[in-house]
């Protein structure tokens, strides 16, 4: 798995794997193959960074990215209204740049994810090497839709495609019972086809969410929600095969 590799004063943070070089402004870091979480390591300019493990969010800020990655707080969101945990198998569509997949492995689930796109297929993969997810999630090239006879028992079934009502329609041969479907997309005509079509295959609990967060500002003046930022992300459909 990579480590971070961090300098406090310069604000910079590098995702590094043992045996890797860095050509920096700050000099020459060979990074050790022995090197672990809590160390500190120099460049040739004498230059030190401290060394962290991998967490999730990191990997929002780290990964390779060939799109818009899902947001931690999207991804939180799932995981808390899914109960997605270790021993869990998933089934993902849109894979992009895996944030989510990575996310998911790192808790322990076992995850099979769809990407149409090769060249994001591909940088998919690596990425779930860097986040050393690579023996929990599968990243398939293709398109889900084509493969739905070989694809069942699945507990989760999540979604960031453009095609997610015709998926969602398919899922009482996809999950098992009591599992659950999670739909992200950014525009709401999308989102209300989803939910129509989970009504109409009779899952159950079926509910959409809104993502807004503000941060907040504090400084000497006063305090209140930052006007820099994005609010609002997109939609979160969830429902649940009874």
């Amino acid at each position: 798995m990579s480590l971070l590799f961090v300098h406090e004063a310069e604000g910079r943070e590098y995702l590094l794997a043992p045996g890797d070089t860095l050509e920096t402004d700050l000099g020459i870091l060979e990074v050790p193959e022995d090197v672990d979480p809590g160390d500190t390591v120099q460049t040739h300019l004498g230059t030190t960074f401290t060394v962290r493990r991998l967490r999730g969010p990191d990997l929002f800020h780290h990964l390779e990215r060939t799109g818009a990655p899902m947001m931690p707080r999207d991804i939180g969101l799932v995981i808390g209204h899914t109960g997605i945990g270790s021993d869990d198998r998933v089934l993902d569509a849109g894979t992009g740049t895996g944030v989510l997949a990575a996310a998911l492995g790192r808790i322990g689930a076992t995850v099979v994810t769809f990407e149409r796109d090769p060249e994001f297929a591909e940088t998919a993969r690596e990425n779930m090497r860097l986040a050393g997810v690579d023996d929990a999630v599968e990243v398939r090239t293709g398109d889900l839709t084509d493969h739905f006879p070989e694809l069942s028992g699945f507990d989760v079934l999540t979604l960031d495609t453009e095609d997610a009502p015709e998926v969602v329609a398919h899922a009482p041969n996809l999950l098992v019972r009591g599992g659950f479907v999670a739909v992200y997309s950014p525009f709401v005509e999308d989102t209300r086809e989803t939910v129509e079509r989970a009504r109409e295959i009779g899952l159950a609990d079926v509910r959409t969410l809104e993502t807004i967060q503000r941060e907040m500002d504090f400084d000497d003046r006063g305090s209140r929600p930052s006007t820099a930022g994005v609010g609002h992300t997109g939609y979160l459909t969830f429902a649940r095969l009874p």
